[in-house]
């Protein structure tokens, strides 16, 4: 079993942005993270992260018959991006979204989730945490076959 793991933009320069939100771990550990619970599961992880939307939906569409499932911490396009969304629906692949902070908690306009119409889970607020659930249930969904939720 194949992941593709995406993190948007600004999550490389966690530990250093707003702390009081994202925490005082850095990319390098969540990619660590990442890397070991999937590792864990039997799962072969993909890690990519960009700060542009292009190369997102590019790396979205790369992933056709060739991953399993897809992780994605949108990160600021969840909130603006048709594209992601609209790639996710293209490559028809199960996706579940996660984020770091509880974005239902914060500003208004982070209240929709354009990639997440097309994910059938989103972790929020759970940390690093957050993608070790949403491998967790991944995996299980993928291998009982479930429709989406």
């Amino acid at each position: 079993m194949k992941f593709l793991i995406i993190n948007g933009p600004n999550l490389n320069m966690l530990g250093i942005r707003e702390p009081d939100i994202y925490g005082t771990q850095n990319f390098r550990a969540l990619q660590r993270y990442i890397y070991d619970c999937c590792l864990d599961e039997g799962i072969e992880p993909v890690l990519f992260q960009s700060n542009h939307e292009g190369a997102i939906v590019d790396r979205i569409q790369a992933a056709y018959r060739d991953a399993d499932g897809i992780i994605i911490n949108p990160a600021a396009y969840t909130h603006t991006s048709v594209a992601i969304l609209d790639a996710l629906k293209a490559v028809a692949i199960p996706a579940v979204e996660v984020h770091l902070s509880e974005v239902s908690a914060r500003e208004s306009f982070r209240q929709i989730s354009y990639p997440g119409m097309a994910c059938i889970r989103t972790y929020a607020g759970m940390g690093f945490e957050g993608y070790r659930q949403a491998i967790l249930f991944l995996k299980e969904w993928l291998q009982n076959k479930q429709p989406p939720i």
